[in-house]
């Protein structure tokens, strides 16, 4: 079972949401909207997908990486390099 199974209902929500801000920043290009506004609903939608990112990481860390730790061993080093890694990730996005 993933950190996020109590919430995957709501992810789902919030990324059906951020393909709809897809789409319409599609149809603003299509239709030739003005590059600032493009420019604006590009940044909400960046920050939708930040917050979704985020609520993930914070799942993970608090399931996964934390049944490993308690675990002890070689697996919960893993999980520890791998959460690093996709922080380190994030950060850079």
């Amino acid at each position: 079972m993933h950190g996020y199974t109590e919430a995957k209902d709501d992810y789902l929500v919030r990324l059906r949401r951020v393909e709809g801000q897809i789409r319409g920043l599609q149809r603003m290009v299509e239709g030739g909207e003005y590059c600032i506004d493009i420019l604006t609903q590009v940044a909400a939608a960046t920050k939708a997908l930040q917050s979704v990112s985020l609520g993930l990481m914070d799942e993970h860390l608090k399931h996964c990486v934390s049944e490993a730790i308690a675990e002890g061993g070689v697996k919960a080093d893993e999980k520890v390099k791998e959460a690093s890694e996709a922080i380190a990730r994030l950060v850079r996005s």
